[in-house]
């Protein structure tokens, strides 16, 4: 039922956002913007450009939620979250920051019940993994972290990227593939 509530909820705070409710935007934010920043911050690998394309995205919602014709909100927001962040890449491709490995990967370890040298083998795969996506086409490392990293459906990226679901599927096999491909030599570092 809870679950339910929170739909019913959700579609309130829209509708109330879409009459220019700022305060029930604010909430639909505090909602989603963990999310939107960690798919920011792995897109793009720099803090400051991950703050600047969630604070972009949702400025753009807010400006265009007269525009959200129902369905997912979820994949709405991301669809501008993803546009933001091809915005900022295009920006970081003129003036180069940080790369990926200063990026946390969300591995949720706890060190106590690792020894040192699992700890650090974990540590050593989280980096390894970083720079395979790092190394990704920007559309196959989108499609990658909304699939595997943030656990969207095939349905919602389709939406979010504004791609067919044929495309995401490619996308996701390619960028797959080429994770594989990178990690293989890092056998040793896998549980």
């Amino acid at each position: 039922m809870s679950g339910r509530m929170c739909l019913v909820e959700e579609y309130e705070l829209i509708e109330r956002s879409r009459r220019g409710d700022v305060d029930c935007f604010n909430q639909l934010v505090e909602r989603h913007q963990r999310e939107v920043y960690n798919l920011s911050l792995r897109m793009l690998g720099n803090a400051q450009a991950a703050e600047d394309a969630t604070q972009d995205a949702f400025i753009s919602a807010f400006k265009g939620i007269g525009k959200f014709r129902g369905g997912s909100f979820r994949a709405w927001l991301f669809r501008i979250a993803a546009n933001a962040c091809h915005d900022q890449l295009r920006s970081l491709r003129r003036r180069p920051t940080t790369s990926l490995d200063a990026l946390p990967l969300e591995l949720e370890l706890d060190r106590r019940s690792l020894s040192p040298e699992e700890y650090a083998m974990s540590q050593e795969l989280g980096a390894e993994i970083r720079r395979a996506l790092s190394v990704l086409p920007a559309d196959q490392r989108l499609a990658v972290i909304l699939r595997d990293i943030l656990g969207f459906d095939y349905d919602e990226i389709a939406r979010a990227t504004g791609s067919s679901l044929g495309t995401v599927k490619s996308r996701l096999s390619r960028g797959r593939a080429r994770l594989r491909h990178h990690l293989e030599q890092y056998r040793e570092l896998f549980p």
